[in-house]
This record gives structure tokens, C-alpha cells and sequence, in this order.
């Protein structure tokens, strides 16, 4: 099962704004709590695109896997300082392309809280999977393994 989870804190690097931590099936975005949201959604930017770069993260749309590989369209992720509904965070998906509006009138840890249900809203459906160690981990329940 897949799980990211955003987190306000107060103990990151001096001069780090974002840490991403992924792991098999989780990913933990740690925010500097005392940062100007601005300055956390350009480095999340930065941080995401990382990530994706990785490779290990892959996007089901329709009967077609996308990747960071992908010709034209390649796996991403972006950041955007805009409101489409008050007070939290929304998610729009397209074929290689996941936008985070994030309204601006949110802090940074009013930000953390508000994309998390977005995020598992967003999983939920299903279309993301990330390569571990040669292993396949999708959002569906992990079964007990003997």
C-alpha cells in the first residue's frame, strides 16, 4: 500500500525548506514550519522533481504506463500558488503530469494538513505505483504474507 504523508517541523537542516524521504511504499515530505509558503512550494518543486527523476514512480493512465521516461509526456509533478478551492490543497491529473494547487492564503503547516486527505483521495484511485527493490507496490491492501 502506498502512503505520503506531508509534515510541519521544526527540525530540518538550517537552509533546507523541504526533505523527502521515500522508502518502500512511503514517501514522508518534511516542511520547515517557519518558512514562507512560497519559498516551500518553489522548493517542492525542486524536491519533487528529484523524486520523479528517480524513476521508481509510474503513472497507470488508461492501458498506458508513464514514467520519467515517457516521449512527450514525461512523469512530473508541479507545485502551483492558487486558489481552486478555499482553504487547502487540490489535485489535478493528466496524462504525465500530477498539479498541486496549493491557496496561498495557507501557511506552511496549514498546508501540510490540508494536502494530506487530498493526497490519499488521490491514491486512492489507484493510478500510481513505485518500483522497489524489483518490487511493484500500488495502493491496493498488502496481503499477509506467510
Amino acid at each position: 500500500m502506498l502512503d505520503v504523508t506531508y509534515e510541519a517541523v521544526d527540525d530540518l537542516a538550517p537552509g533546507r525548506l523541504a526533505d523527502i524521504d521515500e522508502e518502500r511504499g512511503r514517501v514522508r515530505v518534511r516542511l520547515d514550519r517557519t518558512a514562507s509558503l512560497v519559498d516551500v512550494v518553489r522548493e517542492l518543486n525542486i524536491e519533487l522533481d528529484r523524486l520523479m527523476r528517480s524513476a521508481h514512480w509510474f503513472q497507470l493512465w488508461g492501458d498506458e504506463i508513464v514514467s520519467r521516461d515517457t516521449p512527450g509526456r514525461p512523469l512530473r509533478v508541479q507545485y502551483l500558488l492558487e486558489r481552486k478551492i478555499p482553504f487547502g490543497s487540490w489535485m489535478e491529473e493528466r496524462k504525465g503530469l500530477v498539479s498541486v494547487y496549493v491557496d496561498p492564503a495557507l501557511d506552511t503547516a496549514g498546508f501540510a494538513a490540508s494536502i494530506n486527505p487530498a493526497l490519499r483521495g488521490f491514491l486512492d484511485g489507484g493510478c500510481w505505483f513505485q518500483l522497489y527493490a524489483g518490487e511493484i507496490i500500488d495502493n491496493s491492501p498488502e496481503s499477509n504474507k506467510v
